[in-house]
Formats: structure tokens, C-alpha cells, sequence
């Protein structure tokens, strides 16, 4: 016993062990001696094994009443390991299937009433069936005999140096295992008792592995699992003393960064360099702000968090990031507006073409500054396609006025805080757009352009058009609330204009905030006129030209427009010019004489063949073919549409095909449109009997383009009315409208885009609803010079105009 506690302590429920040998023989009971059933006693967390000594604290009374009885009377008893150690009063499924035989050697009772028995392991068994649940577990058991090994097989010393070896490295990596049985396991001879005292003595990770050594009955199958779980769990205690050596050295690390720390802040309090010069210079800077008394208020309260923040924390430059963002906003801080009226309209002719809405609006407002010195800045949104100078119109604008000038892209933008902000406390928290583009200018009434507002989109993260309510609501961006600043802000004095392809997108309340301009697509003449005055000396200097080295003439400038671009706007015409500009300085670079002059047979060498074979109002010389007009985000578009008749297959009802992928809005005006050409007969000049035995084929080519829209219902009847008829429409006329079913014609929009497709296609006359005429009025006579226009209430209007001689 002394042994005992020399090696292990005092009794406890761990694993502890000594080896007990007789001879050369571990001790094992003969059969004869052993009975068919056993006492159990369960253990936790412990495996007993044969030839093995273990201290066991047992406190459950049936444990307890198990011990005293089986010590008076010298019985034999079975230790079974428990499967789950909070189990306090354990059945047959709560034990494992095998345990070890054991006699008492000795108990010891405990100042808390507890019992340590010390047991000595015999014969392994397998539990059958419990028999007994009173007044301690008693079960039916099946000895297992050992299978020994050949001690003439080489393997076997091998095994048992590697076993020796793997057991004394853990060893001596485990804190809490007595460094003496080192010498016990080498001092082992038996094969099979080394085997059992490496079991019971190496702390294995995995329980049910170290139980299961208990159940193999061929000793070298036994042997090869025990040095597999050795050499795993040397690994792992290995892996264990790196992560806790780093974990040491960080913490030096840490230790060694504090005390430097502590030595740098003594040496700048000697030198007078301590954080008090860096709050001096901070409430120095605040002093001259030009912010409100509860913003000031504001600023020293979080000066006073700063001051009682350590330096060393990461809180410290959090707040201090913070207040130099506070300090760096213009609070109040605006650029005096240019209220020169005549400046203004000139910078703005000189930098864009057109656009007289825009400017009108540009010039009220400064009429309005100009009398009344204050006023809230308006919202502006313009709309219209692309490549019209929507977006450089804020730097027009910005100019003329003598403000700085901000944009910001919302294209794609789904995160709500990007415009609102993240709050401080956050890790790498930021401001939102619209205060660190203030923060950026140094201004608070700058021009600042919100680029592409409809293509704003919303996911989990919040909708950002819902945060622009408030930005742009003049009402309410006096007291705009950033979640990184936490202080209102006004942003009354900033002049916002957004920008968008269509306003179908935008949200609907959002819209109702802006003054909604349209912003509509150029006349050829118009564009000749812009890459006359503009585009051609912008891609000049670009490329490092001059006048005198590249001049194009008005035919060759024309063809470009007509024939190699398509567009509504001038960003492909910019693309062309560029592209004229790149050949021309490589052939100047390669000594070719100045200037090079660009005329309409020059344009296939410098840009290829002609790409833009649309708008051409060609096709309506046969019967069925009818001229529509489109509105697209790229500006207006011609289709045609074309219907063909058929006899009804097998004398049947006469059916309707669509075909050019059409959207589900104009299906519905074709179907509409055959309907109300099946119950009025006479404008097809048909029976009902003749209008029945017809299978109509509507087509709009390119049938690889989606087209939808609800202005092609008069041009859906036309054609079918054209097909039955076998009679083909007037030329040179296009139409626009949609159709009810009683035949009545709808107004549609876009019909400044339409007119200039018409234009470019070559359309004299154009057929549209009576309600359209306010829009024509409303457009400048130069945009319809050359065209006439047809007002209609009904389709028979239509039907009697287009088959006129």
C-alpha cells in the first residue's frame, strides 16, 4: 500500500495503478474457482484490468453496500465501466458488455462517509443478463480466456519495445501521470501484463477506444490497437503543447507590448508629447466650427469618453476616428453661390446641347436665390436613355453655380446602410455615402448627383431607396440622421439631382419626392451639332491631336451618326470619333502627311462596315406588313409587325399564332386585337362564316429581342385587318396606341423618343390617339418638322385612314 500511495496520492476515482505479478504470470483465477454470477459494480469513467490494481471512491449506497458485503465475505466481485457517468442508478443498458473480476484488497472509509476500495483485477467477462436488481446489481457472466501469443514470433518483441517506448513518451508529456511508472513499464517482462499496465496506466482520449481493448481476446490483435491508440494520443498531446507554447508566447508578446507601451508614454509625458496635446489640438479645432450649441455639446461629451479611454484599448482610436470625422464635416460651411444669371445660362449652353427643361429649371432656381438670398435647394430627377449628358450635367451645373461638386453611383446598391451608415460601435464601422461625400467635398451645399437611383435594389440587409426618403424630402434632410455619426445634419442646402434610364423602377414614393425631368434623345442634326462642337475636340486633345492634323467632314459626320451608331444619345458616336482619332494618330506616328481629312468613302477603312441597318420604313409594299412605334430605355424604336393568312386546317375554327417573343402585355393586345376583328367581320370586308375558316400568324421580328409594352394594339388590328384583306397600308405612315375591346384608342407615352425614330426611319405620318395631341404640342417644332399626324378615337378611324387611296 505504501507502493499505492507513494505513486498516485491519495484514493481517488481516476485511473491508478501498480502492477501485480506472481512468477512469470499474471495473476489469473482457474475457472473452477470463479462463480456463474457476479456482483457488479459500476464504474465511472474507469476500466479496471486483469492483473491491474485500482483505488475506486464509491459514494451510491448500492455501490457502498456491494463493498462492505463482498469484503466480509471475501467474495469475488465484477467491475463494469458505466456508459454514461451522471446515471446515478444504472441498469443493464446503461453498462458496457465486458468487465474485469476483482477482489477487494483493501477499503479505506472517507471523512465524507465515501468508501475507497482498492481492487485488484483477475479474468476478463462478458455480462449476459442482470438477475438481480436488489439490493445491488448481481449478473450472469461469461468468462473470456485469453489467446496467447507465440513467444518464437518475431513480432511480438517488437511490438512490446514500441509499446514500451510510445507509453514512456506520453509519460513524460502528461502532467498529471506519475513519472515512476515510467521505470515500472520498462521494468515489465510479461507480454500480457505489459499490455494490461499500458492499458490501465496511459490516459487515452477516447473512452469507448480504451474499453475496447477490453473485449479483444487474441493478445497481439490487443497489442497492435493499444500501440495505434499510443501513437494517437501522443499526437495529440503534442499538438496540445504547441498550441500552448503559442499561446505562451503571445502572451509574453502581450506582456513585453504593455510594458513598452507604459516606457513610450513616460518618455513623451518627459518630452510633453502625452495624449492631453492631442485633446488640446482636438477641442482647439472644435472651437472654430461653425455647428450648433447641442452639437458642440455632443462633441465634449465624447471628448470627455476619450479622455477617460485607455490608449492602449481598441476603443480609444474607435472614438477617436470618430471625433475627427465630427470635426472634419463642414458643419454649416458653404461655398457663396455665383447668382449671375447670364454666367450661368451661357456655362450652361457651352457645356450641353439642348437639355432646355434642365436649364430653365437651373436658371428659376437662382432667380429665386437671388431675390430671397435662402431657400430649400430643389430635388431634380432626370430621366430619360443613356449617353445624353444626364450624369456630366451635375458638373455643368455645379460650375455655373460656383459650388463643389459630389457623385455618388447607387447602381446595384442593396445595403441600407451604405447610405445610412453602420453604428460606430460596430467593427469597421463607416459613415454612410451621402455624409462622407459631404465630409469629402468640404462644403455643405455642394452639387451632388445620385447616379443611377432606379437601379437601386433591396435583400436582406434593408432597401436603400426607403434611407433616400429621407435624403431627398426637403421637408425632412434638415435633420438627417447618419447611424455612424448620431448627429442630425442638415442637408437642406445641398442641390441633389438623380439620374435614371426609366422611372417604372423607382420607388413610387421616392418618385414623389423629385421634380421629374425628361430628359429625351437627340435629332441627327442635333448630334452633328455636339460632336461638332464637343465630342470632336474632347477625343482631339485626348489622343493628341489637333484641328489641323484631323478634320471630318458634315457628310462623312452624318453617315457615322446614321449608319454606325444606335442610340438615342451620343455615347457610340463618342466611341466612333474616338476610334477615327486612334487610326489617325497611328498613321501620323508612322510619317503620314497632316491633315488627314475624313470623307463618307473613308468611313469603311477607319470603321469597318456599316453596322446600324434599322429605322428603315421599308416592307409595307405587300399586304400585312404595318409600321409600329416602340419606346425603349435606349430611346425610340420602329418594329414591324407582320401577319400572314392561312386556311383553317381540316375546315376548324380558325386559330391566332404569336411568334417574335413577345411579352405577355402584347399577346394580350394581339389577342384583343383578333377578337374584335372576329366580331366586326365587315372591316376585313368578311363574313363571320369567311373570318372563321382564317388562321392568322402575328409576327414581330427580331425574334431573339424581347419586346413587351401596350402600344402596339392599333398596330397588331392593322396588320391582320391588312393580311384578311389581302390590301397593303399607306406608305411611309407609322402608328402608336393601344386598342380596348371595344375598339376604343388609348394613349401611351414616349412619344418624343417615337417621333425621332419615326424620323430616322423615314416616316411621314404617324397615327395616334386624339389624347397624344397635348404631347405634341408640348414638343418643339423642330422635333416635328416634316411630319403629319393622324388623332384617332377609334380603330375604324384607323382602319378607313390606312386603306385610303
Amino acid at each position: 500500500m505504501k507502493i499505492l500511495k507513494d505513486m498516485f496520492g491519495p484514493a481517488r476515482a481516476d485511473v491508478s495503478i501498480i502492477p501485480v505479478l506472481q512468477g512469470d504470470m499474471v495473476t489469473m483465477l482457474n475457472e473452477s474457482e470463479l462463480p456463474d454470477a457476479l456482483p457488479i459494480l459500476a464504474l465511472r469513467n474507469t476500466v479496471l484490468f486483469p492483473g491491474t490494481v485500482i483505488p475506486v471512491t464509491v459514494g451510491r449506497e448500492k455501490s457502498m453496500k456491494l463493498i462492505k458485503d463482498a469484503e466480509r465475505d471475501a467474495k469475488l466481485i465484477g467491475t463494469v465501466p458505466q456508459k454514461d457517468a451522471f446515471v446515478e442508478d444504472p441498469v443493464k443498458e446503461d453498462l458496457y458488455d465486458y468487465g474485469t473480476v476483482a477482489k477487494i484488497v483493501k477499503t479505506i472509509e472517507m471523512p465524507d462517509g465515501s468508501i475507497t476500495a482498492i481492487l485488484q483485477g483477475y479474468n476478463r467477462f462478458r455480462v449476459e443478463a442482470i438477475v438481480e436488481y436488489a439490493p445491488y446489481l448481481l449478473g450472469r457472466v461469461e468468462y473470456l480466456r485469453e489467446i496467447p501469443v507465440d513467444k518464437a514470433d518475431p513480432d511480438i518483441k517488437a511490438i512490446a519495445e514500441n509499446i514500451k517506448d510510445a507509453a514512456a513518451r506520453i509519460l513524460k508529456m502528461s502532467v498529471n501521470l506519475p513519472k515512476e511508472a515510467i521505470m515500472a513499464i520498462n521494468g515489465i517482462d510479461n507480454f500480457e501484463f505489459l499490455i494490461n499496465f499500458a492499458s490501465a496506466t496511459i490516459d487515452i482520449e477516447e473512452y469507448a477506444e480504451k474499453l475496447q481493448l477490453l473485449s479483444i481476446s487474441d493478445l497481439k490483435t490487443r497489442s497492435l490497437k493499444l500501440l495505434e491508440l499510443l501513437n494517437k494520443q501522443f499526437e495529440l498531446l503534442k499538438i496540445k503543447e504547441d498550441i500552448n507554447q503559442k499561446v505562451k508566447s503571445e502572451i509574453d508578446q502581450q506582456q513585453r507590448e504593455y510594458y513598452l507601451n507604459n516606457q513610450l508614454r513616460t518618455i513623451q509625458e518627459e518630452l510633453g508629447m502625452d495624449e492631453a496635446e492631442e485633446f488640446r489640438s482636438l477641442r482647439q479645432k472644435a472651437e472654430k466650427k461653425n455647428w450648433s450649441k447641442e452639437t458642440a455639446e455632443i462633441f465634449e461629451k465624447e471628448m470627455q469618453k476619450l479622455e477617460r479611454s485607455n490608449p492602449n484599448s481598441p476603443d480609444y482610436n474607435v472614438q477617436l476616428n470618430y471625433l475627427t470625422f465630427m470635426l472634419d464635416l463642414p458643419w454649416n460651411d458653404v461655398t457663396k453661390d455665383n447668382l449671375d444669371i447670364k454666367h450661368a445660362q451661357k456655362v450652361l449652353d457651352k457645356d450641353h446641347y439642348g437639355l432646355e427643361q434642365v436649364k430653365e429649371r437651373i436658371i428659376e432656381y437662382l432667380a429665386v436665390m437671388k431675390l430671397r438670398q435662402d431657400m430649400k435647394s430643389p430635388i431634380l430627377c432626370l430621366y430619360g436613355p443613356p449617353g445624353v449628358g444626364k450624369t456630366s450635367l451635375g458638373k455643368s451645373v455645379a460650375r455655373a453655380l460656383g459650388r463643389k461638386y459630389v457623385r455618388i453611383s447607387l447602381g446595384g446598391l442593396h445595403d441600407e446602410a451604405e447610405i445610412r451608415g453602420h453604428r460606430k460601435t460596430y467593427i469597421g464601422a463607416l459613415p454612410g455615402r451621402i455624409i462622407n461625400g459631404i465630409a469629402r467635398c468640404g462644403s455643405s451645399n455642394p452639387v451632388m448627383v445620385l447616379d443611377e437611383i432606379d437601379k437601386i435594389s433591396s435583400d436582406f440587409k434593408g432597401d436603400p431607396s426607403s434611407a433616400l426618403l429621407e435624403v431627398l424630402d426637403p421637408e425632412q434632410n434638415t435633420t438627417f440622421h447618419d447611424n455612424y455619426l448620431d448627429v442630425d445634419y442638415d442637408l437642406s442646402k445641398v442641390l441633389f439631382i438623380t439620374t435614371a434610364n426609366t422611372v417604372s423602377t423607382i420607388h413610387p414614393a421616392l418618385r414623389d419626392r423629385m421634380e421629374m425631368i425628361n430628359v429625351s434623345g437627340y435629332l441627327a442634326e442635333e448630334k452633328a451639332s455636339i460632336a461638332t462642337g464637343y465630342l470632336i475636340p474632347k477625343e482631339l486633345k485626348a489622343h493628341g491631336l489637333t484641328s489641323k492634323d484631323l478634320k471630318i467632314s458634315k457628310p462623312a459626320l452624318m453617315a457615322i451618326i446614321n449608319d454606325y451608331t444606335r442610340e438615342s444619345g451620343v455615347r457610340n458616336l463618342e466611341k466612333q470619333i474616338a476610334k477615327i482619332a486612334r487610326v489617325t494618330a497611328k498613321k501620323i506616328a508612322l510619317g503620314q502627311d497632316r491633315p488627314v481629312r475624313i470623307e463618307k468613302t473613308h468611313l469603311k477603312e477607319y470603321l469597318g462596315l456599316p453596322v446600324a441597318f434599322h429605322d428603315k420604313q421599308e416592307g409595307n409594299e405587300a399586304p400585312g406588313v404595318v409600321t409600329g412605334l416602340a419606346w425603349t430605355e435606349v430611346g425610340g424604336e420602329i418594329l414591324f409587325v407582320e401577319c400572314s393568312v392561312s386556311e383553317a386546317t381540316g375546315g376548324a375554327h380558325g386559330v391566332l399564332t404569336m411568334t417574335g417573343n413577345l411579352g405577355d402585355v402584347m399577346k394580350e393586345s394581339a389577342t384583343i386585337a383578333y377578337q374584335y376583328l372576329k366580331a366586326h367581320p365587315a372591316l376585313a370586308k368578311m363574313t363571320a362564316e369567311e373570318f372563321a375558316k382564317k388562321d392568322l400568324h402575328i409576327h414581330v421580328p427580331e425574334g431573339a429581342t424581347p419586346k413587351d409594352g401596350p402600344s402596339a394594339g392599333i398596330t397588331m388590328v392593322s396588320a391582320m385587318a391588312s393580311a384578311l384583306r389581302g390590301e397593303k397600308v399607306r406608305s411611309h405612315i407609322a402608328m402608336t396606341g393601344e386598342m380596348t375591346l371595344r375598339g376604343r384608342v388609348l394613349p401611351v407615352g414616349g412619344i418624343k423618343e417615337k417621333i425621332l425614330a419615326a424620323k430616322r426611319a423615314g416616316v411621314t405620318t404617324i397615327v395616334l390617339s386624339k389624347e397624344n395631341r397635348r404631347d405634341i404640342e408640348d414638343i418643339k417644332e423642330v422635333y416635328t418638322t416634316g411630319l403629319s399626324f393622324v388623332y384617332v378615337d377609334a380603330i375604324d378611324e384607323v382602319i378607313k385612314y390606312i386603306f385610303e387611296d
